[in-house]
């Protein structure tokens, strides 16, 4: 184990947070924004972001927030992480005057944009695509227990990290083999010789709000295996740019049941978002997706 996940194997405190608002565990950890967290019997989750690995509850009543696992030393990464110094009771009254908007935000209405690594989005998303949420779990997982190093063990659960752009870049499709990615497989690698080369910095100079989102989203496409949709995915949960619309098939179900576009009008939808949400077109995105992802039946014929 190296110096740097030492700290995390030690630690068994906890963090609390309180006076939190609009903040539900599972409307967060389960709106297809993030990949590595997984739902105990309780409500809580378990799982790793970054380096850190954690348990993480919610008090409805008090409006606390605990993670456990976690220090004072934390309290920085998990207010980052969780996006806790953002006003969403007035993003969503802003975006509530939409009477369709504000049906889904009252099913989804404790969703945070997580602000994820920038590598561990870039990779998570790649292996996204044309694929399912279980299964896009489980390649990730077999990928940093193929790859990553090894971060801590919790009761009776190993957790590892990402493997870093520099091992991807080194992996032989063989060495990939076990973990399944199928073609992504090749993508991954391609990208991991390119972020290994121009350095993680490159990642970070992307989230500078002085670039225009179209900016950012070309600059993502020059990764091997990233489109539009899953260049949208990256700039918003790993990127934080809250004006990206990612539409994948759910997105454009929703689109047509709810606002009459034809399903393959995808720029026509891309332009109604950006005019009607947005700076908040990605929270928009994240109401509907839960929306039509956990009430399917009201959007039956």
């Amino acid at each position: 184990m190296s110096e740097k996940y030492k700290e995390a194997a030690a630690k068994d405190s906890a963090l609390y947070f309180n006076g939190i608002d609009d903040f539900d565990t599972d409307h967060i950890f389960d709106c297809g924004q993030c990949f590595r967290w997984e739902r105990n019997e309780d409500g809580s989750y378990d799982g790793i972001a970054a380096d850190k690995v954690a348990t993480v509850s919610y008090e409805k009543d008090t409006h606390t927030l605990c993670i456990r696992g976690a220090s004072e030393d934390d309290r920085g990464f998990w207010e980052t992480y969780f996006d806790l110094g953002r006003d969403y009771d007035a993003i969503k009254r802003d975006l509530a005057e939409d009477p369709v908007m504000a049906g889904a935000i009252r099913r989804g209405s404790g969703i945070r944009i997580l602000q994820q690594d920038k590598w561990e989005a870039l990779v998570s998303f790649i292996i996204s695509q044309n694929n399912n949420i279980p299964r896009i779990k489980g390649c990730i997982e077999n990928l940093s227990r193929s790859l990553g190093e090894h971060v801590c063990t919790r009761g009776e659960r190993e957790y590892f990290a990402l493997p870093e752009p520099e091992v991807l870049a080194e992996a032989s499709l063989e060495d990939l083999a076990p973990v399944r990615l199928g073609y992504r497989a090749k993508y991954l690698i391609e990208t991991g010789k390119m972020v290994a080369e121009e350095g993680r910095e490159s990642l970070e100079k992307l989230a500078d709000p002085a670039l225009s989102h179209e900016e950012v989203l070309e600059a993502l496409r020059r990764y091997p295996g990233v489109g539009p949709k899953v260049a949208n995915c990256i700039a918003l949960f790993g990127l934080g740019r809250l004006d990206s619309f990612p539409l994948d098939v759910w997105m454009k179900r929703v689109m047509a049941k709810l606002y009459g576009f034809s399903e393959k009008d995808v720029k026509g939808m891309a332009a109604f978002a950006a005019e009607k949400f947005g700076p908040y077109g990605g929270l928009a995105q994240q109401y509907l997706f839960y929306y039509i992802t956990h009430f399917p039946e009201l959007f039956q014929d």
